[in-house]
């Protein structure tokens, strides 16, 4: 029987945030060690739990179980919680061996503040623990900023092909495919990936429309080139500042590196030749709000880009419920992330009128406090279960205590002591409250919501707000990226050689 380790290094880290991540935010959301790793991501639809369930449907598989963590997409880990996560994955690795295989579920996008690129840096400390002779297969996210120290430290690797994420669980199984058959020495695979100088702006990285729908008809004609075993699209994370963020092309082949090499570059090029088609122009938010109050379509869905919780926003910016209560519109509804504002309704309780502020306490970059006034209607434990497959592959959620506050304008404000990715309708519907009967949505993200409101949806409007995740990546200050990227730099040339 083969043994292969499984672990989990998993967090999107925007280092234009200003609360940076500790340890304690990967205890709050998911930190397992050993046997509770499978108690945990068996039956999900996680990537851990595709390659599980690869595992348990082969008889000739042992899994050994090292460790997962996960946090919230916030700030920059700090550097005792890398190292602290890091030495217990390199302990309980060393502890597993000998081993035959070994599988990371990474991110691609994780920031310490002394690894820019902690992700490589994990795939180093593992693969020279294992030796360079193990199979060793890594799945990321599509937001990766992928790195050589990733790839040169793995054989293989998967990345989520859709946006919302909702083939994690098949990248899982994909991953654990193309480890059984290198284990049978069916297959020695080996891998290339290409740097464009492109950013692909996150408002158009929708994959079910184009053009990011172009780079994945790109990708499944990679797929029938004969040698290739698996491609990825990666297409950054433009709130990281590391050398590496940008788009990245990566193709699998079989013993053959000169072909895989060949078909990263010709994705690449495809993309860089459609480079104009990834800027944007989108609306304000009042601008966005005027055009919801007007239209005949209902729900209205507002989605707020400069909030992006799922890209490390803080998930209290009021601009866009500055704008709702400024153009006096009504049966709006917003979610904000504001114990404090939790804790005031608690004491006033359920049927009780509150008058308070709420949201931006964060800090200064996601508008001001806005007062409202209104009736409480429910305190809730604000635990909720997600049935279907949705963006992130999480199918159990906590937001925290949750209260839920009507307001003289008719506008409902549900306010969350815990910060929460809106990537499920049942954060809504689990408070009573039926979305469809909204003329306001307003949703803290960009592309990862849309799998749970595009059913319910009248119309969706990415909205251009200010904010640690902002749509334009001209708003931010970087010091470390490469010194040429469209459309940062306008006279960008790309050769493929």
């Amino acid at each position: 029987m083969k043994r292969v380790a499984v672990a989990g290094f998993f967090h999107e880290s925007n280092t234009f945030a200003t609360t940076p991540t500790t340890y304690a935010d990967f205890e709050q959301v998911s930190l397992t060690f050993g046997k509770e790793l499978i108690d945990r991501w068996s039956g999900g639809n996680h990537e851990i739990s595709g390659f599980l369930q690869w595992a348990k449907e082969n008889n000739e598989i042992e899994i050994v179980p090292l460790l997962a963590a996960f946090a919230m997409p916030s700030g920059t880990i700090v550097a005792e919680t890398f190292e602290s996560i890091a030495n217990q994955m390199e302990k309980a690795l060393r502890e597993s061996l000998p081993l035959d295989g070994l599988y990371l579920a990474l991110h691609g996008a994780t920031v310490s503040k002394d690894f820019p690129d902690a992700d490589g840096e994990i795939a180093k400390r593992m693969r020279q623990i294992v030796g360079p002779d193990i199979p060793t297969v890594m799945t990321l996210d599509l937001h990766a900023n992928v790195s050589t120290k990733m790839v040169e430290n793995t054989d293989a690797t998967m990345i989520y092909r859709s946006n919302p994420h909702l083939d994690q669980k098949d990248r899982g199984l994909e991953a654990g495919e193309l480890m059984g058959r290198t284990l049978k020495n069916e297959i020695r695979p080996v891998q290339a990936v290409e740097y464009p100088p492109l950013i692909i702006n996150i408002a158009k990285q929708y994959t079910d429309e184009l053009p990011a729908k172009g780079l994945y008809d790109d990708l499944q004609s990679v797929l029938e080139w004969p040698g290739i075993l698996s491609a990825s699209v990666a297409m950054g994370f433009s709130y990281s500042d590391v050398e590496e963020m940008g788009a990245t092309f990566l193709a699998v082949a079989d013993n053959d590196p000169e072909l895989a090499r060949k078909a990263a570059r010709w994705m690449a090029q495809r993309a860089w030749d459609n480079r104009e088609e990834f800027q944007v122009n989108l609306p304000k938010a009042d601008e966005a709000v005027s055009m919801a109050i007007q239209a005949i379509e209902a729900p209205i869905v507002l989605l707020d880009i400069g909030d992006n919780v799922g890209g490390g926003g803080p998930g209290d910016s009021t601009v866009v419920l500055e704008q709702i209560v400024k153009q006096n519109a009504s049966n709006a509804l917003v979610v904000l992330f504001d114990p404090e504002a939790v804790n005031a309704c608690v004491k006033a309780g359920v049927r009780n009128g509150v008058s308070i502020e709420v949201g931006a306490k964060t800090d200064e970059r996601h508008g001001t406090p806005v007062s409202i006034s209104g009736v409480v209607r429910l305190i809730s434990d604000g635990i909720f279960v997600e049935p279907e497959v949705r963006h992130g592959g999480w199918g159990s959620f906590d937001q925290g205590i949750t209260a839920v506050v009507e307001t003289s304008e008719k506008n409902t404000v549900i306010l969350t002591s815990t910060k929460m990715c809106p990537v499920s309708l049942e954060q809504i519907k689990s408070l009573g409250i039926k979305p469809e009967t909204k003329k306001i949505l307003v949703a803290k993200g960009v592309i990862a919501p849309r799998a749970a409101y595009n059913p319910v949806a009248g119309r969706t409007i990415l909205v251009d707000t200010p904010g640690a995740t902002c749509a334009n990546p001209e708003s931010f200050e970087y010091q470390n990226r490469r010194s040429s990227l469209f459309p940062l730099e306008s006279d960008v040339l790309y050769e493929v050689e």
